[in-house]
């Protein structure tokens, strides 16, 4: 499988081949014989005709349509251009604060979401919706650990809803990323 932040459609090509038992000329053909057909109508042909994965069949369809690449960010800057000026603000100092406790983190995008990572392993992601931001310290364990600190969040089963407006609580972040560090090392 490709890597998950490459964002290379063409990338899930030879597993495709490999799976499936054709050659991707084969498979452009059945995509060209359902081009008038929507995408969640593709999407289920390709998977209950062909037995396709999810992460396969949208693969295939999206290149048909002429996606290329399902990567829209390249960077931090990339993600936030056209945000408004205030959620921009709040990402950009959630990301500064764990930055300047954890330097060595790197901050990436994958998923178009901008993430920070360790090595091959992520810790923590933001992501920007129309009336709240959601953090994501990766680790279930670390949201059970936090419980206490939590309260008052709207906490899903792997995310913590904030205001776009925040006023980030520091302890609160740093913690998260301590805890996640702790579980990554057990």
């Amino acid at each position: 499988m490709p890597a998950r932040d490459s964002g290379s459609r063409q990338a899930y090509f030879p597993k495709i081949e490999a799976k499936y038992g054709q050659p991707m000329r084969y498979w452009f053909a059945v995509m060209k014989e359902m081009a008038d057909l929507k995408y969640p109508q593709q999407i289920s042909h390709l998977k209950e005709e062909h037995g396709f994965s999810q992460a396969h069949a949208n693969a295939l369809v999206m290149y048909s349509r002429g996606s290329k690449s399902s990567k829209r960010f390249d960077d931090l800057e990339g993600y936030l251009k056209g945000q408004d000026e205030v959620k921009s603000k709040t990402i950009k100092k959630i990301f500064r604060v764990i930055k300047k406790r954890y330097p060595k983190l790197e901050l990436v995008i994958a998923w178009n979401q901008p993430m920070l990572k360790m090595g091959s392993e992520y810790l923590f992601g933001a992501s920007i919706l129309k009336n709240h931001i959601l953090i994501a310290p990766w680790n279930p364990k670390v949201l059970s650990a936090m419980k206490q600190d939590l309260q008052g969040y709207k906490v899903n089963k792997k995310t913590v809803q904030v205001p776009v407006d925040w006023k980030v609580d520091e302890k609160l972040l740093l913690k998260m990323i301590k805890l996640n560090l702790q579980f990554l090392n057990k």
